[in-house]
């Protein structure tokens, strides 16, 4: 198979690529298709900083994490490079690596790094060497780690509900896709596709007839197709979906921890363990893509309309229990024993923004703006070395972040994603433009019938003023310019319902185009432009944002009384360390107390914040006595919290007296 690097296309923000290869062209794909990340330079305050940190902290950070715990001794001794013992308390722990591979490969395609790419020719050598003759790759088995079996069993592919051999197959792929992509080495790409061709051969109609346990396969298998056009990987994705939830040679079915419970096609509601749904969901839009099987799409509408309506926090984040790492019942959104993993945060990213992709409504962006500045960001600290796995909406003190985890799953997941932020900003479509996040950039779009530069400015996410300058290549012909208009400034927190804003806003939203005033043509959460641009021409868009205050649906036990404040994209929180005595849960914010904002430069790495008056209760000194006070009140963004040691935090302040 040959390959032709000038042709490919980078879209690797989905956890795929689009490649033209000299093998066979993609026939079908998505209706819309993103702006690569490498077309979109950002050069904000917010998301700068942050993408400079994961590149120059987050990622080397977790390769320090993964030499230091063993990881990357794991891959020498099934090598034969070093003599030892399998290191570790899982056998997915290879994942770590590969998942900080792409990281980095996304971070080298930013900003070339002969020392970071070297380091990563030499990893691969040893992953290469770790691999056996026959394309098998799991060091945990090669390494023979008794201690271990338990996980996977005395024979390949005979435990593969918790085995996770699949598993880490699909992040290799995704790795070993982005390595190829950022340096257009064929080294770690040639054991993927070894590897895949043995799981080919192993598993299919007449061989094994079993889904993998940990879902995200699908997505490499997709990619893979991507970077070689052969349809056996793609056929490989569809035929893991379809397998799932069917006693085939008489299997007994995992159930609904494992989505394992129903055939795929027939599920409606999100149930078992977060990541693994959020991963197989996201798997079966690129499936439902690439294949044009519209059935696919019916299920993952009909499981997102479950979610948006009945199992997402108000800080998009998913998966309500501990046990199980799991999503709840219906309506079942807890507060301090919200689970919320952060790596489910990034699925849920993933499978919002390949909905926006299949039906181009901005509905599916506003979930994922939500999840991506609070459930999402709060998984990682302002210096880019601290985690949260979990990610509740209140603390009593005993919540904090960490360097590292056992199951160090998120980090190196948040390492790949951060890199990739650019590519969520833009999407096309023949000669329409998305605009779905705003922040100052500059990018180049390229259309069906010329290729468009656009500079955008805004200071974003603090205010909602933005402008944008546009340079189309031909000057005065026609194109379409949607803007997103988000929910949350159209009186819709989120869609579905669970949410909704207690006051009201009378401020207008605006577009003017080179100064003048056009009319607000909203469809499907865009305001539509159409006309002949020139070069120069400037469009502004102010979207007001004032502080609002959102209840919860009345079968919300957790928010019954409650209420959380937004400003813009972003939830709040009152955290202890800004309020009287260090408390925060013996706080009423009445309705009609009077609440400000202002941007504060120094504090918290530069953050808008909340403040106002609210009432606290505290014992008196006579017995069953309390005490009313009124105090002043600051609250924070969410995803800034526990930066300043433990204590007291919470996203739903009490309205009323019933709420405590």
């Amino acid at each position: 198979m040959k390959t032709n690097r000038s042709g490919i296309i980078f879209l690797s923000i989905l956890g795929f690529i689009l490649i033209s290869s000299c093998a066979r062209q993609v026939q079908k794909d998505y209706l819309i298709q993103p702006v690569s990340f490498t077309n979109v330079h950002i050069n904000d305050d917010f998301w700068t900083p942050r993408m400079e940190t994961n590149r120059m902290k987050t990622i080397p950070h977790a390769f320090a994490k993964c030499e230091e715990t063993g990881r990357m001794d794991n891959f020498a001794i099934a090598g034969g490079l070093k003599k030892g013992e399998q290191k570790g308390l899982y056998p997915f722990d290879d994942t770590d690596i590969y998942k900080t591979i792409e990281g980095a490969s996304y971070a080298l395609m930013l900003y070339p790094d002969p020392e970071l790419e070297k380091y990563l020719d030499d990893l691969i050598r040893l992953i290469s060497a770790a691999q056996e003759d026959d394309g098998y790759l799991y060091t945990a088995r090669t390494n023979k780690a008794d201690r271990l079996i338990n996980w996977f069993g005395d024979e390949r592919w005979i435990k593969l509900k918790g085995s996770h051999e699949l598993y880490n197959a699909g992040h290799m792929y995704e790795a070993a896709a982005a390595h190829f992509q950022a340096t257009g080495k064929r080294s770690f790409l040639d054991v993927a596709l070894k590897n895949a061709d043995l799981i080919r051969r192993t598993f299919g109609p007449g061989k094994l007839r079993i889904p993998p346990g940990h879902q995200v396969i699908e997505m490499g298998l997709a990619k893979l197709y991507r970077v070689t056009g052969e349809e056996k990987y793609l056929d490989l994705a569809k035929f893991f979906l379809d397998v799932r939830g069917k006693p085939l040679d008489g299997r007994e079915l995992w159930g609904e921890y494992n989505q394992d419970h129903k055939p795929v096609l027939e599920q409606d509601e999100a149930v078992g363990h977060a990541v693994r749904a959020s991963y197989m969901y996201a798997g079966m839009a690129d499936v439902a893509a690439l294949t044009g099987d519209k059935d696919y799409i019916k299920a993952i509408d009909r499981i997102w309309n479950n979610v948006v309506g009945k199992k997402l926090y108000i800080t998009g984040g998913i998966g309500a229990k501990g046990s199980g790492e799991a999503f709840g019942k219906n309506y079942e959104l807890p507060n301090m024993s919200a689970y919320n993993e952060t790596c489910a945060a990034i699925g849920n990213v993933y499978w919002n923004f390949r909905l926006f992709l299949l039906h181009g409504d901005a509905r599916y962006i506003d979930v994922m703006e939500r999840t991506l500045y609070n459930g999402l960001l709060s998984g990682i600290s302002l210096d880019g070395k601290l985690f949260f796995y979990t990610n509740p909406l209140e603390s009593a003190g005993q919540h904090e972040r960490r360097p590292w985890f056992g199951c160090a799953c998120c980090p190196g997941n948040i390492t790949r994603f951060m890199a990739s932020v650019p590519g969520y900003v833009y999407a096309n479509r023949k000669n329409d433009i998305y605009v779905n996040l705003y922040t100052s950039n500059e990018a180049s779009i390229e259309l069906k019938s010329q290729a468009v530069c656009i500079n955008q400015e805004t200071r974003y996410p603090w205010d909602g003023m933005v402008r944008f300058v546009l340079n189309p290549q031909i000057s005065g012909r026609k194109l379409t310019i949607y803007l997103r208009i988000p929910g949350w400034a159209q009186d819709e927190p989120v869609p579905g319902g669970l949410y909704s804003f207690i006051d009201s806003v009378e401020e207008e939203i605006t577009i003017k185009v080179n100064g003048q005033k056009v009319s607000l043509e909203i469809k499907q959460g865009y305001a539509r432009i159409n006309r002949a641009w020139y070069p120069g021409d400037e469009v502004e868009l102010n979207i007001p944002m004032p502080v609002r205050r959102i209840s919860a649906h009345e079968n919300v036990e957790a928010g019954r009384g409650r209420v959380a404040l937004q400003r813009g994209p972003i939830v709040y929180c009152a955290e202890w360390s800004d309020n009287r005595n260090g408390h925060i849960r013996n706080i009423i914010l009445p309705d009609d107390a009077v609440l400000s904002s202002e941007f504060r430069p120094d504090f918290l790495k530069g953050v808008q914040v909340i403040f106002g008056r609210s009432q606290g209760y505290e014992a008196g000194e006579l017995e069953g006595e309390v005490k009313k006070t009124v105090q002043d009140l600051l609250m924070i963004p969410y995803y800034a919290w526990a930066h300043r040691g433990k204590g007291e935090m919470s996203v739903w302040l009490a309205r009323e007296e019933t709420a405590f």
